[in-house]
């Protein structure tokens, strides 16, 4: 997934909030909106577009933000946007980090449904297609599907994580969804924005939106590949410990026993794997 830095995160967790509790959402019928938060993506958000422009399913339009990238992000975007007019850029004019970019995208968003995924992630070609006939036969308001773990250069290390079948609110803070795997109805469910948290705010995201709707429901087909970056892991696990205990205590404002139970769940089922 994407290695992403904000340069003004604040240090206050604002509540979550979704669309105003009195309007209902109403987006045009079965279209999906794609939405990408992007910051120096040069080298990997061309090949992100062509898996979307690939889809089977073609009623979509891709919001992307970029978020004050230095490198050739945007020429790059609007490469793509010259040929295909469901391609809309939006550009900050500071940089504000994913949470804030990614709530400009939803706020923009003019679909029935909203599908989630990084500047660097890839999806099959069939993604859109099965995932929404998933839903509708089903009457699944949000899903997610497995993902296949892909290096670098795009090239499968064999790791498969399968989503979970059905998860509730407690399952869901124990095996977080992939990001760039999700799907929801936003017609049904209404939109939500994020807290200004530098990371885990795709998971503060899912969370909110299980409250509403009770379950997610995940495709055990990988119609996603999700790219392993290198860097400095230890210093992204720790990272993410970091943050999850801001998720549970400060945001989900969970108990201490709960917080520490789900902490040492997630440290060695996920961070230690």
């Amino acid at each position: 997934m994407l290695k992403y830095t904000s340069q003004s995160c604040k240090n206050k967790i604002n509540k979550v909030i979704k669309i105003n509790k009195n309007e209902t959402f109403k987006g045009k019928k079965d279209l999906v909106s794609v939405i990408m938060p992007a910051y120096n993506s040069e080298l990997f958000i061309g090949k992100t577009i062509e898996s979307i422009k690939n889809q089977t399913y073609k009623n979509w339009e891709l919001i992307i933000v970029d978020d004050c990238s230095t490198d050739e992000t945007v020429k790059i975007i609007n490469d793509y946007i010259v040929d295909d007019s469901r391609i809309r850029l939006i550009k900050q004019e500071k940089n504000l980090g994913t949470a804030i970019a990614r709530n400009t995208a939803v706020k923009k968003a003019r679909g029935q449904y909203l599908a989630f995924i990084d500047s660097d992630d890839l999806w099959n070609e069939t993604k859109l297609a099965k995932q929404l006939f998933f839903m509708k036969k089903n009457n699944y308001k949000f899903t997610s599907t497995s993902y296949e773990e892909v290096d670098e250069l795009g090239n499968p290390t064999g790791k498969k994580i399968l989503s979970g079948k059905r998860l509730d609110y407690d399952g869901l803070l124990k095996f977080n969804q992939g990001n760039s795997t999700i799907m929801y109805n936003a017609n049904e469910l209404g939109k939500f924005y994020i807290p200004d948290i530098r990371k885990r705010n795709d998971f503060v995201m899912w969370l909110q939106v299980i409250k509403k709707t009770k379950y997610i429901y995940g495709m055990e087909e990988a119609l996603t590949q999700y790219r392993i970056r290198e860097g400095s892991l230890s210093e992204n696990k720790l990272d993410l410990i970091k943050y999850q205990w801001k998720v549970y205590r400060e945001i989900e404002s969970l108990s201490l026993a709960k917080s520490i139970y789900l902490l040492l769940h997630k440290i060695f089922t996920v961070i230690l794997r």
